[in-house]
């Protein structure tokens, strides 16, 4: 065996036996995805479950009573009955409903002469995301009720329009979510592990032992790059079985493909924690400089909550140099759709040229001298 092999042998069984001796780096591995995933998977969703829903009406009939049990029977209301609007408004402005219905004293009378009647909707505007799914949920309730009271006068309509969703039919936002959570906790995990390390290095003082040996920088990077990369892919594997055991996120597409992309996105990651580790030589200034540059960015320009087509072209451009945009891109695809090759080829070649530009450029940082 050569020399190079040897001293490359040793490096890496001496970064595995530090890795055994401090559990922060297997924390940040194997804890850290798994908290984070858990904290976001059941904190963060777009849905509206259950909303505290008001209902007045001024005078009973059967039509109130058949347009209330129409929401009293969906998943989305958990409807509060109340003596008059004056008291559903107090309610609404103390926040302890999120949007009334007031059917008037003469919704019955409009009814029983062919018109289509009329109601007031009243919805908490603070949080305008929320505030738009209640007024969806209100329409498709009231469309339903209304088209099967079947009106006189009114035409029915030649073409019935039945909505499919293709690849996520239950409609959940979780569903949606969790894979891209999965790409944008990786991009700081991977960042951490190797831009914290190296760091503490040179805290102890052991960077500058290796630096007055014979080995190369090539070796040292690689040492770093090896075991942490096996750490990394541990904790992917710990994020994707809690995404599909723990949140019933269905996989749809090839694990070998989901692995080639892990792959490459992780040594990505590794790549920007390695040049990151060449500018800041203390843990506290690195670990701010990786979540700054990797993990914010990964949240907001991802595409993960945020659509990237919406956002302004500036913006857009800005994002492809994000690598969480093509991972959470490839994830989304694999666990919705399964394996479409028209979109997982551009984003794995755009991970795989990134990683190679991480990891050079770490290489072209990285001096063999102390400064």
């Amino acid at each position: 065996m050569s020399g190079s092999l040897m001293r490359l042998r040793g490096l890496i069984r001496k970064e595995t036996l530090q890795i055994l001796r401090d559990p922060s780096s297997i924390a940040i591995a194997f804890v850290l995805p798994a908290v984070l995933l858990l904290l976001f998977g059941y904190g963060v969703s777009l849905d509206a479950r259950h909303v505290a829903f008001g209902i007045v009406v001024d005078q009973p009939s059967a039509a109130a009573a058949s347009l209330t049990a129409q929401f009293r029977q969906s998943p989305y209301f958990a409807p509060r009955d109340f003596s008059s609007a004056a008291a559903a408004q107090a309610a609404l402005a103390n926040e302890s409903i999120d949007g009334y219905m007031w059917l008037r004293s003469n919704f019955a009378r409009q009814l029983d002469a062919g018109r289509e009647p009329t109601i007031g909707v009243f919805v908490d505007g603070i949080n305008a995301n929320n505030a738009r799914i209640i007024e969806n949920y209100v329409q498709q309730s009231w469309s339903v009720w209304i088209a099967a009271q079947a009106i006189p006068g009114t035409a029915a309509t030649p073409i019935a329009m039945q909505p499919r969703i293709w690849f996520n039919p239950a409609v959940s936002s979780r569903d949606y979510l969790v894979p891209g959570l999965i790409a944008v906790i990786m991009t700081l995990t991977g960042a951490l592990l190797t831009a914290l390390v190296i760091a503490r290095e040179w805290e102890r003082g052991t960077m500058e032992a290796l630096m007055v040996t014979r080995v190369s920088m090539n070796e040292i990077l690689i040492s770093k790059v090896v075991p942490y990369f096996i750490l990394g892919m541990g904790g992917m594997v710990v994020a994707v079985l809690i995404a599909v055991f723990l949140f019933d996120v269905p996989l749809h597409g090839s694990i070998l493909v989901l692995t080639l992309a892990a792959a490459l996105f992780m040594l990505a990651s590794l790549g920007m924690g390695l040049l990151i580790s060449t500018v800041a030589k203390n843990q506290f200034v690195a670990g701010q400089i990786a979540i700054i540059t990797t993990f914010l960015p990964a949240f907001i320009l991802s595409g993960f909550i945020f659509d990237i087509a919406s956002m302004p072209v500036a913006i857009q451009w800005v994002t492809h140099i994000v690598a969480a945009r093509y991972f959470v891109s490839i994830l989304q695809t694999l666990f919705l759709a399964g394996t479409v090759w028209s979109v997982l080829v551009p984003n794995l070649f755009a991970l795989l040229m990134m990683a190679v530009v991480f990891l050079g450029a770490a290489r072209l940082a990285a001096r063999k001298r102390l400064d």
